[in-house]
């Protein structure tokens, strides 16, 4: 089965360091777009985004949010434009680097056989660099403690590398979603399985951002602790769409 044009939804807030040298690394890759969803960046990425756009007419577009930021919230409104583009696949990339673009085409490939394909740290041939100790241990957990809790079987849950089939995303109620921050991965998941949804996994190697600051905090951890057991008292309602 052939893939056809991907888009690449990539979240901004302050990654102007960082942008530039992701998109022109997408621009590598045939048949991938890139929409920049920008959460009104104070330093300026959001402008930088339109210079990005301007040199890659036709491959670039950006998306100046306005309201409350939000992960989640700028993927929903991302994902909102683009199931309506003429795109077999819709990909999710952080900005920071961390997800590396050689890893796309493997993603991309997978996605002939699967609703939603995840570039995963945690089956055999992913790995995670210059990440702490502690960090590791924490994430590894915090995977264990999603699959017990929703019964998910990726084991990469928090993984925020993807590439979905355009069509199994346009069926989630993404207005209906509780979550935001990073538990937003947590709920897509949750829903696109309760769907039916074929979910693959591939190895990647994760790499922690060199510049910028880290966006994860003591109010991301504890939305990520409470949105299981949010998700899992919800049921049927979460998944079903309007």
């Amino acid at each position: 089965m052939t893939i056809g044009q991907a888009l690449v939804i990539v979240p901004t807030y302050n990654e102007r360091e960082n942008l530039p040298v992701l998109v022109e690394a997408l621009m590598q890759q045939p048949n991938v777009r890139v929409m920049v969803v920008d959460d009104q960046s104070p330093d300026g990425t959001g402008a930088l985004a339109d210079d990005l756009a301007r040199k890659h007419p036709g491959r670039v577009e950006v998306m100046h949010r306005t309201g409350v930021r939000g992960l989640g919230r700028s993927y929903i409104d991302g994902i909102a434009q683009g199931i309506h583009q003429d795109v077999e696949l819709i990909c999710q990339m952080d900005a920071d680097l961390s997800h590396d673009p050689r890893h796309l085409p493997a993603l991309m490939a997978a996605a002939a056989h699967a609703d939603v394909v995840i570039g995963s740290r945690y089956i055999p041939g992913g790995a995670i660099q210059n990440w702490p100790r502690r960090r590791r241990i924490l994430s590894r957990l915090a995977n264990i403690y999603i699959r017990q809790i929703t019964r998910l079987s990726p084991r990469d849950c928090t993984s925020g590398y993807r590439c979905w089939r355009r069509t199994a995303l346009a069926a989630m109620p993404l207005d209906r979603f509780i979550s935001d921050g990073y538990s937003f991965l947590v709920e897509m998941l949750f829903v696109t399985s309760g769907q039916g949804s074929r979910i693959a996994e591939v190895p990647i190697t994760f790499v922690e951002r060199r510049l910028g600051e880290s966006k994860l905090s003591r109010a991301v951890l504890l939305e990520s602790a409470l949105t299981p057991w949010r998700l899992v008292a919800r049921g049927r309602a979460a998944v079903k769409h309007p």
